[in-house]
């Protein structure tokens, strides 16, 4: 299937602006389940994006977005462990929070463009994403979850790559246009 699919795929992989606040936008109830948060290998394309060397430490955020309960987006951050004793820190504490309150709520924090991008069928990146799909939702991830995008987020020189992989099955026909209005509603406990 196509990027061009039956529900505006393309338009959430091109919307500016915080993913969360979006997705919020669709439901009552937004959360983000927090899979990992974990020192690990950078991937071939993190280490490329960050222009981090092969060796040192690396921390990984792994979670599941969703709205009324439903898994729309999984989502993998990434950056050099030493960007948490600075301008990172706060991403120690973030918990089930979204990643949205520390990165549009700065200023200082700049975004580089959004890279879209259609994951290898079988690749490392999408086969990791399955089995934690698979754990956290208890049904396997479509096989059309494909399709991503990137970014990279900048603070004081220190970077944060933001990839996001999307369900299929988003609702309706694409983000909202224009601004998105109001703030993340905090997950429901």
């Amino acid at each position: 299937m196509g990027l061009s699919h039956r529900n505006g795929l393309r338009d959430w992989l091109r919307a500016p602006g915080s993913l969360s606040r979006r997705l919020a936008s669709l439901g009552s109830r937004f959360e983000v389940q927090v899979l990992s948060q974990r020192v690990a290998p950078l991937r071939a394309a993190e280490r490329q994006t960050l222009g981090l060397p092969a060796r040192g430490l690396t921390v990984v955020r792994e979670v599941v977005l969703r709205v009324d309960g439903v898994a729309l987006v999984w989502a993998r951050s990434a950056l050099h462990q030493s960007a948490l004793a600075g301008p990172w820190k706060a991403l120690r504490g973030l918990g089930a929070r979204p990643l949205a309150h520390l990165l549009y709520d700065d200023p200082r924090i700049s975004r580089s463009e959004l890279q879209p991008r259609r994951l290898a069928r079988f690749g490392h990146t999408r086969r990791h994403m399955q089995r934690q799909w698979l754990e956290a939702t208890g049904t396997p991830a479509s096989a059309q979850m494909l399709w991503s995008r990137h970014s990279v987020f900048s603070r004081f020189g220190a970077q944060l790559r933001v990839m996001e992989l999307f369900a299929p099955d988003l609702p309706g026909t694409g983000p909202q246009r224009g601004k998105v209005r109001g703030r993340v509603q905090r997950p429901m406990r």
